[in-house]
């Protein structure tokens, strides 16, 4: 990157499990994908500032990376306001990416007290822009935590001047413009109805059963695998919904339903459509489907 002058990055954290950070620490290529930015700080890499100068407010940032809940009214240190401190840095920045469910909607945080604490720019659950001058500069990542490439991808983007396609809640559309089901091996289970009884098996849907949210859930999860290699829905666990504002539920491993029919759709497909499919699907049995779980259960 010689001869090239790079974006300048700040990686700030509010209240957090530094869950983000270690995910984009495993990332086969960091140190090539970080040449590409001056980092300013981090709290956990080497970078050219300490926090200290951080707190000072002294310097601006191209890139601004938000990793944790927001609170209006949590100190950072020192007596600097942590809602102070971010929005500084926000009003310069070019581009604010939020890092994680957390400081995206809140995530797990919120869930100390939900009228003080959300995520950075979203209120809650609510579907709305907190602070209006920061949304042509948004950039959304939600996870728990999230892939490490989700954020590669963002970052080499805006660094190569591409434009990045966001949905209503400015999540990048390449990555979360489907959901978790899609890639799924477990699809055609899920299309006949047939259910596993319990974790850790490699046949049969955990929709029903385990309360899979991966139908209702928008990421990339059984696409762009972890470590290249699997993911929740591939090892036998229910996807968590982690993507959503409504993260997390208090109910993970159950799926309710009425009379046997989903009380909620999956994204995209009419309640008739569903019930309609759901009739003709219990009109057959499948073989080999069937042996292949009985052989699980031996």
């Amino acid at each position: 990157m010689s001869g090239k002058t790079r974006p300048k990055l700040l990686w700030l954290q509010s209240i957090t499990c530094n869950g983000n950070t270690h995910s984009f620490l495993n990332h086969p290529d960091l140190f090539s994908i970080l040449s590409h930015f001056e980092l300013l700080h981090h709290p956990v890499l080497e970078s050219a500032y300490n926090l200290e100068d951080i707190l000072q407010k002294k310097m601006t940032c191209d890139i601004l990376i938000l990793e944790g809940s927001f609170q209006e009214e949590g100190f950072f240190k020192a007596g600097i306001e942590v809602s102070s401190l971010i929005k500084h840095y926000a009003s310069g920045a070019k581009y604010i990416i939020t890092a994680g469910t957390c400081a995206t909607f809140g995530g797990i945080f919120k869930q100390k007290d939900p009228n003080m604490i959300s995520g950075f720019c979203f209120d809650l659950e609510e579907k709305t822009i907190r602070y209006d001058i920061y949304a042509s500069k948004l950039i959304s990542l939600p996870g728990c935590p999230i892939h490490p490439k989700w954020l590669s991808y963002v970052l080499l983007m805006v660094a190569n001047k591409k434009h990045i396609e966001i949905d209503n809640l400015h999540r990048p559309v390449e990555l979360y413009g489907y959901t978790v089901h899609t890639g799924c091996t477990r699809n055609e289970y899920f299309e006949w109805k047939i259910d596993v009884k319990g974790f850790g098996l490699k046949e049969g849907c955990l929709f029903y059963e385990q309360g899979c949210q991966g139908p209702y859930t928008r990421g990339s999860c059984n696409k762009i695998l972890w470590n290249d290699t699997s993911s929740k829905t591939r090892v036998g666990t229910p996807c968590f919904g982690c993507t959503e504002p409504n993260y997390p539920q208090v109910s993970l491993f159950s799926t309710k339903t009425n009379m046997g029919i989903p009380a909620k759709m999956p994204l995209g497909i009419p309640r008739r459509a569903y019930l309609t499919l759901t009739g003709v699907v219990k009109s057959f049995k499948i073989k080999r489907f069937t042996e292949r779980l009985l052989d699980y259960d031996k």
